[in-house]
């Protein structure tokens, strides 16, 4: 493409998002068309988050349905809101409330939690995801714009902040404040067209329009009606509606307009913070008559800015003098500029703020019904974010924190998850020389990362008797727990739905500065015997996450001392997942083929029914003892001839095939009874136990099908002995089929062996 292709191309996307101005009977026309765009500020906002539709997610152990919006799909996820779901769903069923006027108009929406927690990210999601949304048909956002020059002649002109005296093509106004269009007419006619409007919306949240005319709009307003009435005009409205004076335009949302943020360092008297400031050099060129004139008013205040959709008050403790003026605002929906001058707001007030922010509210709770601040409290809807609690959430968390990703993850199964949990992290950074070099966080280091830290965060005291923090992190992130050929779903485990899970632990800052300076760390001190390779272990990063927490100010004495004791069963499931990878990586190429399995599977189904059986061929399924009990033996290891009379089951043997593979085949069935359904469609990997034959293997079947490998030679096999033409292969696989490194399989491989070693016969 030319640069020119690319000049018409962004021409083309802004045609697509701005309108031509428009009459303002044409507007009214069209919002019969698509009411939508006349929406208020909080029917707005909810329409703006429920188009972007939802998703399924697994959040503490239970599926929620999640809105998108949260994800900044328009933004490619940059600042989407990670976990939390149930605390945005409900600020979502809240704000359905307020829209419809239904009990919680007054409400200032409140969002509390600890650094890290995600609090930040809502306000940029909430301003990119407007943006956007404004820029769609069904979002499109509008204002009025004024000109009275055709009617002043000789008199003042309108303006603010800028020269009354400027051309021609300066004489049209935009409402400062993103004044709704409706609100030039008279309040009984918009009445009538709201009634009109709303009794052809099929939606249970209508259309409410209450504010009047902003000061500036009603400036020029009154300008043009005196102009024309002492002209004898009789279509009074007529003339001062008229396109000469009057346009809608369509704005795009964004902060400033449609959206006001006052940060935590902004400063100035309440008012000015509130609404804006009087410019006083205005102040004397406009012809006010004795009196404040609206045009020379700056309406930069956040309620200004956010006149129309949406009021931040981000890290609101440094606003606490502000929130009791922003009291009777919800509800009475109006603030003063000045004694004599008020104006209408419709904003959807939201405030941001760490734990704090409640400490300063509850400073006189022991006054009871003294307490100066009960109103604001009253008035407060409280919404609390937490740690995140889910592995996969934290995994995904922590990978944003190190790098510039920024996809959402999404899956079809828990199985896609665990593998992005368990994916290294390979970082090119630049050594003291200048000269780049790729630094690797192992497979399983983030996830060892993420793993302890929702470990911190977790509640023990409900835990069931036989589980471990490791154990309810696992059924929170996949909402059952494996043990063995035993499933158990979350509800299986009595959790305390009251208790303080994600209240408190390790946040996630903290584990992204630890895995900074891991990799600032010379590599030569955790593996000598790799030393061209910056590979960072799972073991570095819980030893550096543990000992770190001794010189962490953001720990108290009591956290450190809790957190520390909880780093050890995260270390001993993470050597499991190395173990499991080096077996697997072992045994690939001795894998039992799925055809077999699933030949075992339709001679045991046949086995047990008195039904006859076919396969895909057709053919009669005759099962076959001798091919059953070898399959039992060989592959699966759980029997011995002992087992069997000749080649016929013991009872031990028929209890498996029941309860193990023919329950697991009914349960599919059943699930699938609306299908078609045969032996053939089962996917096997849905049978734990048959899962387990394709899957995974154990050092039994590796001493099976090697009976000369030794472990302990691992570190330098002899040459042309077994463990050497062992290990080559297993690295081999570790590196093209698990993701690992060369080095980081070295090492990983290393650290199994050695374990294994010490108990191998």
């Amino acid at each position: 493409m030319t640069g020119n292709d690319y000049v018409t191309e962004a021409d083309r996307t802004l045609e697509e998002t701005y309108e031509e101005p428009m009459s303002l009977a044409a507007y009214v026309d069209r919002i019969f068309e698509n009411p939508t765009i006349a929406s208020h500020a909080s029917k707005y906002l909810l329409e703006a988050i429920e188009a972007a539709g939802t998703r399924t997610v697994v959040e503490e152990g239970e599926e929620k349905e999640r809105y998108r919006f949260f994800d900044d799909p328009h933004n490619d996820g940059e600042h989407a809101i990670l976990g939390n779901t149930e605390v945005l769903n409900g600020f979502v069923d809240d704000l359905r409330s307020i829209a419809a006027g239904r009990a919680k108009d007054e409400k200032i929406i409140w969002f509390e939690g600890p650094t890290a927690t995600g609090k930040s990210e809502l306000k940029r999601c909430l301003v990119n995801g407007l943006r956007e949304y404004s820029k769609t048909p069904e979002g499109r956002r509008y204002t009025v714009e004024w000109n009275v020059t055709t009617a002043e002649a000789e008199d003042r002109g309108l303006s603010y902040g800028g020269d009354p005296t400027a051309g021609d093509d300066q004489h049209w106004y935009e409402s400062p404040v993103q004044a709704h269009p409706l609100s030039v007419f008279p309040e009984s006619v918009r009445e009538r067209i709201l009634e009109d409007l709303n009794g052809e919306l099929d939606d249970h949240v209508p259309v409410r329009v209450d504010a009047a005319l902003d000061p500036f709009s009603r400036e020029a307003y009154d300008f043009l009606e005196e102009r024309y009435r002492r002209e004898g005009k009789g279509e009074l409205f007529s003339e001062i509606a008229d396109d000469k004076h009057l346009r809608v335009k369509n704005y795009v949302v964004d902060v400033g307009q449609g959206v006001g943020v006052l940060h935590s360092e902004d400063d100035g008297p309440p008012k000015e913070r509130l609404v804006g400031s009087w410019m006083h050099g205005m102040l004397q060129e406009l012809d006010s008559r004795g009196r404040k004139n609206p045009q020379a008013f700056s309406y930069d205040g956040v309620l200004s800015q956010g006149n129309g959709v949406l009021t931040i008050v981000e890290d609101a403790a440094q606003h606490a003098d502000l929130l009791q003026k922003l009291l009777n605002v919800p509800d009475e929906q109006s603030v003063k500029l000045d004694k004599g001058i008020g104006m209408d707001v419709d904003s959807q007030l939201l405030i941001i703020s760490n734990p704090d922010l409640e400490a300063q509210l509850n400073q006189h709770a022991d006054r009871n019904g003294m307490d100066p601040l009960k109103a604001l409290k009253r008035r407060l809807d409280k919404h609390q974010f937490g740690y995140l609690t889910n592995l996969s959430l934290e995994c995904e968390l922590i990978r944003r924190e190190l790098t510039n990703e920024t996809e959402v993850w999404t899956a079809e199964s828990y199985d896609e998850l665990a593998d992005r949990i368990r994916e290294p992290v390979r970082i090119t950074v630049k050594d003291q020389d200048g000269e780049a070099r790729e630094q690797e966080f192992a497979p399983h280091a983030i996830e060892a990362a993420a793993l302890y830290a929702v470990a911190t965060r977790l509640d023990e005291e409900d835990l069931p008797n036989g589980l471990d923090l490791v154990d309810k992190a696992l059924i929170y992130d996949q909402g059952y727990l494996q043990e063995g050929d035993t499933r158990r779903e979350k509800d299986d485990f009595d959790f305390d739905d009251d208790g303080h899970d994600g209240e408190h632990g390790v946040p996630v800052t903290y584990t992204r500065d630890t895995l900074a300076e891991l990799l600032r760390t010379d590599k030569d001190r955790h593996h000598p015997v790799l030393p061209v390779e910056n590979v960072v272990m799972p073991r570095d990063v819980l030893n550096g996450m543990a000992e770190g927490m001794a010189d962490a100010p953001v720990f108290s004495t009591g956290e450190r001392s809790e957190f520390e004791n909880r780093v050890v069963p995260v270390k001993n499931y993470i050597f499991d997942q190395q173990e499991s990878d080096v077996i697997e990586a072992i045994m690939h190429e001795k894998r039992v083929d799925e055809d077999t399995v699933a030949e075992y599977v339709e001679h045991v189904y046949a086995w047990e029914t008195d039904e006859p059986l076919y396969n895909d061929r057709g053919e009669r399924v005759e099962p076959d003892p001798l091919k059953m009990k070898l399959f039992e033996i060989e592959h699966l290891g759980r029997f011995s001839e002992d087992d069997y009379e000749g080649n016929l089951p013991r009872e031990s043997v028929r209890n498996f095939r029941r309860e193990k593979v023919i329950t697991s085949l009914n349960r599919h069935a059943w699930e699938h009874r609306d299908e078609d359904f045969s032996v053939q469609d089962v996917d096997l990997t849905a049978i734990p136990v048959i899962k387990t034959v394709l899957e995974s293997h154990d050092w039994d079947d590796v001493e099976r099908t090697f009976e000369d490998f030794d472990p302990r030679q691992w570190d330098d096999p002899p040459s042309g002995t077994q463990t050497e033409s062992v290990k080559a292969d297993t690295i081999d696989t570790m590196v093209d089929l698990f993701d690992y490194s060369e080095a980081s399989a070295e090492l990983t491989s290393r650290h199994v062996m050695g374990q294994v070693s010490y108990r191998w016969d």
